[in-house]
């Protein structure tokens, strides 16, 4: 494109005018593809320079975030919807519609079920929950092909 290859020649995009010692040239502070010798030629080269400095932003925004690294986000507490914490001790994975709760609102389930006198349940489907060897040994695997993101 010919803007680039303005930007490589070190002149103004609008007038032309080359970068020497007494004048300095200013990138596009959107898109850094061409640059301009004074606020008035930005303002004069906008209309021609608009679309492709809407595209090459959006192209450097999904750069840096596809550059980003990646986080241990667990996502959300389904039922309360604050983030999941990182540390592993303060959410659960609940085998029967395997989802991951934040310990809070596994907390406040069983609140409600001791003050109720109600049967336990699962916090999120509502499923009765069975205390046996099978149960817990369902929820360890569960828990280690979640943290391998083995589906």
């Amino acid at each position: 494109n010919f803007e680039k290859d303005e930007s490589k020649m070190m002149c103004c995009a609008s007038c032309g005018v080359a970068e020497v010692d007494d004048i300095k040239l200013r990138k596009c502070t959107a898109c850094y593809l061409v640059k301009y010798c004074s606020v008035k030629c930005q303002r004069n080269h906008r209309p021609q320079h608009k679309n492709e400095c809407k595209k090459r932003a959006a192209e450097l925004r999904d750069e840096i975030l596809f550059k980003q690294t990646e986080s241990r986000d667990l996502g959300d507490c389904p039922i309360c919807c604050i983030p999941l914490p990182i540390d592993p001790s303060k959410s659960m994975l609940i085998a029967c519609c395997s989802k991951f709760i934040c310990k809070g609102c596994c907390h406040a389930s069983e609140v409600r079920e001791l003050e109720g006198n109600l049967q336990p349940k699962c916090p999120f489907c509502r499923h009765p929950r069975t205390n046996n060897d099978e149960e817990r040994e369902w929820n360890t695997l569960m828990v280690k092909r979640a943290e391998a993101n083995d589906p």
